[in-house]
């Protein structure tokens, strides 16, 4: 990488100007056009995702009512709430293989039928054994659909909307986690053993006709059509979800390169495609160094205990009602879902890095403020500025770190490691959530609550140094450029 002040250089250059011209940035012979059906493809896919964030988040209400109905403990009601995220390691890991194997359409029909199975097991549980092993069967689902959604979305995007595009996954989580939110709110009102139940069976029909959508709807991934030798369909994919014949005839070429210098290992074939072709050189390393990070900062900030213990957080503060508490974690769902769109509509216009810069500096001073608002818990004063402190968070999250993990770790990711290089991340990323969401309740019983919220604000600063001194403007990139970029 160099001294700290050349890379430093080299990234105030990346977000002025790109280092090498791409076929994509430079004029077409035609406009380009908005392609509505790229749009289309990658929403469809992106939508599995949403019963992630359902199901993840849904226990943080729903707890509240099992513990009073099965008489779970709070070392259950731990692990029941975070040990989804050690379960979909499995899936996680295995969704690379999957996607490679079956194809990414196949592997997320795959997904949504352990996603209809496990919350229609879970909405039948009567016993801590009988919901643990549901929540491993929903966990499976959820483990293929969060790594193959963002890799078929980033695949199937044209180089102009990949950020947008690339982010769907991330918004469709937040907009799961917000669904589950009202559900908590709608069905507690219901009967103790009724309510609860209803919280998760609402989950079972959507993931039938997403996978029935997905197999009417949407293509393959024309990356994996080109890896299995399928060009002539793999072009019409691509002449469809580009916005110029130009740009699809760049992308298959593009595509068509990497496949071949696979298959041949082909050292001839130029220092820029043998570099992205070899998994041992020290370009890769960095990649995937930098992108184990970045999945890891994702979780080490906190932001799934909020989604996980808000109503926990709200009762520290002073709110007593459990119908004030759920109605304040719909407020928490709604801003981090809103918020989103900024990162939507701004990350192919002002960069990535930028984003994520204001993202994780934004949360550290909001972690902070939560962190001292605990500490004087008890009065109306504290609880406003609890809440305040809580929807900035997560408003800072969803503008930069949320979405836009995913998306750069996709784009900066060579085509022929995409797939598995995104379950590394995405197996770390859970696994860091899981050993923190399953020792919350525990770790503030020993060190506070409020000094959980210190550790994550640390964290967050962390993470914010690291992509300053680490992470390059890949805006309007071609592979090529990535190449250039993380050989700096």
């Amino acid at each position: 990488m160099g001294t700290t002040e050349q890379h430093h250089g080299a990234a105030d250059i990346d977000i002025a100007a790109p280092l090498l011209p791409s076929p994509a940035m430079e004029p077409a012979q035609e406009p380009p056009r908005q392609n509505m059906f790229a749009f289309v493809c990658a929403t469809l896919a992106s939508m599995t995702t949403i019963l992630m964030g359902y199901n993840l988040a849904l226990m943080s209400g729903a707890e509240l009512f099992m513990r009073e109905d099965l008489g779970l403990t709070d070392e259950q009601v731990e692990v029941l709430s975070g040990s989804m995220n050690l379960f979909m390691l499995a899936s996680i890991l295995a969704a690379g293989w999957a996607a490679d194997a079956i194809g990414r359409r196949g592997t997320i029909v795959l997904a949504n039928a352990f996603l209809m199975a496990g919350v229609l097991a879970m909405s039948l549980g009567g016993t801590y054994p009988t919901l643990l092993a549901a929540r491993f069967v929903t966990s499976v689902g959820v483990g293929f659909a969060v790594v193959v959604a963002p890799v078929y979305a980033a695949e199937i995007a044209p180089a102009s909307a990949r950020g947008m595009l690339s982010s769907l996954p991330e918004i469709f989580v937040n907009a799961g986690i917000l669904l589950s939110y009202i559900s908590n709110y709608a069905f507690a009102g219901l009967p103790l053993r009724l309510g609860w139940r209803a919280m998760f069976a609402a989950g079972v029909a959507p993931p039938v006709l997403l996978a029935a959508g997905v197999v009417l709807a949407m293509p393959e991934s024309p990356r994996w059509l080109a890896m299995r030798g399928r060009d002539a369909e793999a072009e019409a994919v691509l002449s469809r979800t580009s916005g110029s014949p130009a740009e699809a005839g760049h992308r298959l070429r593009e595509i068509k390169d990497a496949v071949a210098a696979e298959a041949s290992g082909d050292k001839a074939a130029g220092v820029g495609r043998d570099q992205l072709s070899r998994p041992s050189s020290s370009i890769i390393r960095r990649i995937l160094t930098d992108v184990i990070a970045l999945q890891f900062f994702h979780q080490a900030s906190g932001i799934d205990i909020i989604v996980l213990y808000s109503p926990l957080v709200f009762k520290k503060a002073g709110i007593s009602s459990n119908t004030s508490v759920l109605a304040a974690t719909v407020a928490v769902g709604a801003v981090k879902t809103g918020f989103i769109l900024v990162a939507t509509l701004f990350s192919d216009r002002v960069g990535r890095r930028p984003l994520l810069l204001a993202s994780t500096a934004g949360m550290a001073v909001a972690l902070t403020s939560l962190a001292i608002t605990l500490l004087c818990a008890g009065g109306v004063t504290t609880v406003a500025a609890c809440v305040a402190s809580l929807l900035a968070y997560v408003a800072a999250f969803s503008v930069g770190l949320g979405p836009l993990m995913q998306a750069y770790s996709a784009e900066i990711l060579p085509l022929r490691l995409r797939a598995r290089g995104t379950s590394i991340g995405m197996a770390v990323n859970r696994l860091t959530c899981g050993v923190l969401s399953m020792t919350f309740i525990s770790l503030a019983d020993y060190i506070s609550m409020a000094g959980c919220f210190f550790l994550y604000a640390g964290a967050a600063t962390a993470a914010c140094v690291f992509v300053y001194l680490r992470l390059p403007e890949t805006r309007g990139r071609s592979l090529e450029d990535m190449v250039q970029l993380f050989s700096m």
